[in-house]
């Protein structure tokens, strides 16, 4: 059914353009469609599975499209072939399901069918044998279901020496460091106490320490001396051994709060603005140069904020030593000093710890890479890791350390893991025909064990609205048809990109969680900024509002108290005030007194004409320029602007945006805490966050470029740089190999109210 009584007016949508399919769906939400025939009450299916339709609200519509059928769906003018449905997803027949057909119709043009990753390799079933002189150790690991294919059992079993063990995505490498050390304690008789065992989190390092218990028998070394932990963990205990007064716990500046706290001290000192000034990005730019070993003395900066971030970074580490405290990132330093400057020390440490496991190398810095070269002299290093799931080039990690490895450490063995035991084949071959276009890496490729014959799916929202109004369609009808939450993942590069999936799903009624660092949109710096003037617009003594839009004014926080007097002796609105203010400069008076009435202005208009006239009229364009990245080099001001004018669209006043943000706010809060508690549940996460974990079904949100890859890689990549490139596509590859059974590619058509373009990375592979 393709028409609608909207309004009091008829409507088809054959006829309606595709941007406004959104505000169509919304009102059938609202109770506000009637069937042209009947009168009852309809909705407007958003989904993937079928095109664009209205529908009875009393009659199910998820049954209509079983997802293992395959069948051929007739239409409307024309042939009766002209679709066939695959997965659940209705396919043109006629057209290559591979790539952009140059022949579309009008119809087309304003729905675009989801294309299946079909034109992958054929599914050939690889048997790994396993190595038969060396039947008794693991003939005893069968016994206890645990089994290991070759290349695992050599890795298992090359102890002296160093070893790179190159372990692609899902080839069970926590199987292989087990094992490993079980077939050193059990099998070759070496002390557990020799063996120091590195992850990079602590929940890792307990799962192998559980994983570790299935292999203990009474007849068998146990596990309890062996050191496992974090690089952290493990550094600073050594740290406090020695020095406890040092290093003691009371000193740990635990939180960024804190280190914040001290850095808008400092900043005061050369004048930075502290509601102004990025201070989470001057905190990881200063864990990136520890990281890398780079003390105050030793930066060069490139840029006016990197020397103001060079200054804080000087002004914390004498904080620090003054009063005796430490972070995170001085106990990898503390101990690398700790261990080069007592020769006496490192000697002991180094006859304590013969060999060394090392889990996620592809993630290890500088710092510990230097440290655990002390350390092994004799260079039993056991390295695990992927080159292709470097992800961490921010904080300091760098795949050069494997690419380099056997440049410190002449003898190396490579094994590699190249048996893929978590996702289908078909998610495998089009993880590796993305990989396979990076030149800095180890040329290897992953073979799956198992073909479901599901082929990952693009599908071509119009934004990012329609975006997840279509993924949380999609995720409701399969929970319908017997699926669970917790079978769902959605992957996006930022956290800004999750804007419009966390509303849809705040009002789908779907249990969802979030990554703990999550911040609603709302809440974001240039955000709040530009909405202070839409809430003084409603309330010109909104005292907050009023704090929010010094710094795009170019005003200091304390004019927010010679506001707050001025209101009190002239009996006026703080908006009133800033004209009244002293001290200003005559560019800002003028300014000022321009803007002033505007404000009476704007609660008239709607919210996407208050929000350019903000912009344009009332000068925050001219802040966006002089002062918009936000937080982080990776997003900027403007980029939140035209975030907030695509949810701007769908609201008539300005009273009815501000109740959407603030319930948008207030539910970001509740799902935090909800979060801890779910255990059923739809996962909301970046690219980032979700190396490790997995899922049986993972949409990847907003594949194109400026998103994935970002904005800052394209801009490298134009200035002559590759690297930041490959790190992209190393993300990429990262979130489509969490996907275990089915992997679904958004590609929308807009983003930010902008043309968008199909990834590059995606173009490669088509």
């Amino acid at each position: 059914m393709k028409s609608a009584i909207w309004n009091e007016r008829s409507i088809h949508l054959e006829k309606m353009s595709r941007e406004r399919y959104q505000e169509i769906y919304e009102a059938g939400l609202k109770g506000e469609l009637q069937c042209t025939v009947c009168g009852e009450p309809i909705k407007l299916y958003l989904g993937l599975r079928k095109e664009p339709h209205f529908y009875h609200s009393h009659t199910s519509i998820t049954h209509e499209m079983p997802i293992d059928e395959l069948e051929t769906v007739p239409t409307t003018g024309s042939s009766e072939e002209a679709y066939i449905e695959r997965n659940g997803f209705r396919i043109p027949k006629s057209r290559s399901i591979a790539v952009d057909s140059s022949a579309q119709t009008d119809k087309q043009l304003k729905w675009k069918n989801p294309k299946l990753l079909s034109k992958l390799p054929i599914f050939i079933k690889e048997n790994s044998v396993p190595i038969s002189t060396l039947g008794g150790f693991f003939q005893k690991m069968k016994e206890k279901n645990i089994f290991l294919d070759s290349a695992q059992q050599q890795a298992v079993v090359s102890i002296d020496g160093p070893l790179l063990v190159l372990a692609g995505a899902g080839s069970g490498k926590t199987r292989v460091l087990t094992t490993r050390v079980a077939y050193m304690v059990q099998e070759r008789e070496i002390d557990p106490r020799s063996i120091m065992l590195i992850t990079f989190t602590a929940k890792a390092a307990n799962e192998m320490k559980e994983r570790l218990q299935m292999y203990e028998d009474h007849n068998t070394r146990g596990f309890s001396n062996l050191v496992a932990g974090t690089f952290h963990s493990i550094f600073y205990k050594i740290l406090a051994h020695h020095h406890h007064s040092r290093w003691n716990g009371d000193n740990l500046i635990k939180w960024d709060w804190q280190k914040e706290q001290f850095l808008k001290s400092a900043g005061r000192k050369i004048g930075l603005d502290e509601k102004d000034f990025p201070f989470d990005q001057a905190i990881g730019q200063i864990g990136f140069w520890k990281n890398n070993m780079l003390t105050p003395k030793m930066i060069t900066p490139a840029n006016k904020l990197e020397e103001q971030i060079a200054s804080l970074y000087n002004d914390y580490e004498d904080w620090k030593k003054e009063k005796q405290l430490f972070d995170f990132d001085d106990m990898l330093i503390g101990c690398y000093e700790l261990l080069l400057e007592t020769p006496s020390l490192l000697s002991r440490y180094q006859e304590r710890f013969r060999y060394f496991l090392i889990d996620e190398f592809q993630d290890i810095n500088k710092v510990q890479y230097e440290t655990i070269k002390l350390l092994a002299p004799e260079g039993n290093i056991c390295a695990v890791g992927d080159d292709d799931q470097s992800i961490y080039a921010f904080r300091g990690s760098n795949p050069d350390f494997i690419l380099n490895y056997h440049l410190d450490f002449p003898d190396t063995k490579v094994v590699t893991l190249s048996q893929n035991y978590r996702s289908a084949h078909s998610i495998v071959s089009a993880a590796n025909q993305v990989i396979q276009k990076n030149k800095s890496r180890k040329q290897k490729k992953m073979v799956a064990q198992y073909d479901n014959q599901t082929s990952p799916v693009l599908f071509f929202p119009f934004d990012e609205e329609e975006e997840a109004t279509m993924i949380v369609q999609d995720m409701k009808e399969q929970i319908e048809m017997g699926k669970q939450p917790t079978d769902f993942a959605i992957l996006y590069r930022t956290h800004s990109a999750a804007r419009a999936i966390f509303e849809r799903l705040s009002q789908s009624g779907l249990p969802f969680t979030l990554d703990q660092d999550y911040e609603s949109f709302y809440k974001r710096r240039i955000v709040k900024g530009i909405l202070g003037f839409l809430r003084l617009s409603e309330d010109q003594n909104d005292v907050q509002a009023f704090s929010d839009i010094l710094p795009s004014l170019f005003l200091k926080q304390s004019s927010l108290q010679d506001a707050k007097a001025l209101s009190i002796l002239e009996d006026c609105s703080l908006v009133k005030t800033l004209s009244k203010l002293s001290n200003l400069q005559p560019f800002q008076l003028k300014k000022i007194k321009r803007i002033v009435p505007l404000f009476s202005i704007l609660k008239t208009v709607t919210p996407l004409v208050a929000l350019e006239m903000i912009e344009k009229d009332m000068g925050f364009d001219d802040y966006i320029k002089k002062r918009g990245n936000e937080g982080n080099a990776l997003e900027k001001g403007s980029d939140d602007i035209r975030d907030l004018k695509v949810v701007a669209k769908k609201f008539n006043s300005i009273s009815a945006f501000l109740e959407h943000v603030d319930d948008m706010i207030a539910k970001t809060d509740e799902m935090k805490k909800l979060s801890k508690k779910y255990n059923n549940a739809v996962h909301l996460s970046t690219i980032h966050r979700s190396k490790g974990l997995e899922y049986k079904n993972v949409y990847i949100l907003s594949a194109v470029d400026g998103s994935l890859p970002h904005d800052f890689s394209l801009e490298a990549f134009r200035n002559g740089e590759h690297l930041a490139l490959e790190e992209e596509r190393r993300l990429l590859y990262v979130a489509m190999t969490r996907a275990q059974e089915a992997l679904l590619v958004s590609i929308p058509e807009n983003r930010r109210g902008k043309k968008a373009y199909m990834s590059r990375f995606i173009k490669d592979i088509l």
